[in-house]
């Protein structure tokens, strides 16, 4: 549609725009400032609101000098560890094996991405039998091949790469589909210039492959850091922080002071040092860029 009246645009931009301005005010930016409020407050969410006393920072003097930040922080770096290295491997696999040109391609995008859209709730369920000790499938595959299984999900050792686990096999359709995309704008005539000079596969992958989808690449590990920072459901689900807290992360935490102890200020202030958290390993992510990720094609 072609809009000559300058004045006329404008209010058809705005018309378009308006719903989504709104939502992002009252369902973003307004609770936002609210939970910075709240995070000066001393508010117990069953108490009148009238009633919450004005304690400034001390909120956040009481978080940061308590041990159980640093340790829920540890919890989540040492998932963020096992996750994002596997999760790039894996998803960078398939996208590779889904770039060739096969019979029945379509169907196995579909089959690997079903995953993604399968909720925590039924995925955890699934992989709470999978990794069960006695009877869970991988165990009893471990145990054909003279391997004695773990306890995966009742071992303070083994909980937090039982629900790696999971999350692998969940999350890796969505990045393969996002790899995909960056596999087929690679130009055909690099590699076949670079065969004519001799290069191996590995050759190929790392100084031409690699290079050319290091900004896809860089987004999914920003995503995936971001993400790592907020992992829930999962460990919610599948461990509930155990055993002897040795999955407890930042946002289960969150989620345990305000709705478990009803410390809706305390929480804020978790929230906040949560954000403050990501924002600045965001900005450290964004300055170090420029030193590998490739914008030359």
């Amino acid at each position: 549609m072609y809009i000559q009246n300058n004045l006329q645009k404008k209010l058809t931009v705005t018309t378009f725009l308006l719903p989504s301005i709104l939502g992002m005010i009252i369902f973003s930016f307004i609770p936002i400032v609210i939970s910075l409020y709240f995070s000066t407050l001393d508010y117990d969410i069953l108490i009148p609101f009238n009633q919450a006393k004005f304690i400034g920072i001390d909120n956040f003097t009481k978080l940061l000098s308590k041990t159980e930040l640093y340790s829920v922080l540890s919890h989540t770096l040492y998932y963020m560890i096992l996750y994002i290295p596997l999760i790039l491997i894996s998803s960078l696999l398939m996208a590779s094996l889904l770039n060739r040109d096969f019979k029945g391609s379509t169907f196995y995008k579909i089959l690997f991405y079903i995953p993604v859209i399968t909720s925590w709730v039924a995925g955890a369920v699934i992989w709470k039998w999978i990794l069960n000790s006695k009877f869970g499938f991988l165990n009893q595959w471990l145990g054909f091949i003279g391997i004695p299984g773990p306890n995966w999900l009742f071992d303070k050792y083994w909980a937090m790469p039982g629900i790696v686990i999971a999350a692998i096999w969940k999350d890796t359709g969505y990045y393969a589909l996002i790899f995909l995309a960056a596999l087929k704008g690679v130009d055909k005539s690099y590699h076949e210039a670079a065969i004519i000079d001799g290069a191996n596969k590995f050759q190929r992958l790392t100084r031409i492959t690699l290079p050319l989808i290091s900004p896809t690449m860089f987004l999914v590990i920003i995503m995936n850091v971001i993400g790592g920072f907020q992992v829930f459901e999962s460990v919610y689900i599948m461990t509930g922080g155990g055993p002897a807290n040795a999955t407890t992360i930042i946002v289960e935490r969150i989620y345990a002071n305000a709705f478990r102890f009803l410390k809706m200020g305390y929480a804020s202030a978790y929230a906040w040092v949560l954000f403050l958290i990501i924002f600045i390993i965001t900005m450290i992510q964004l300055k170090l860029q420029k030193r590998w990720v490739n914008y030359d094609t």
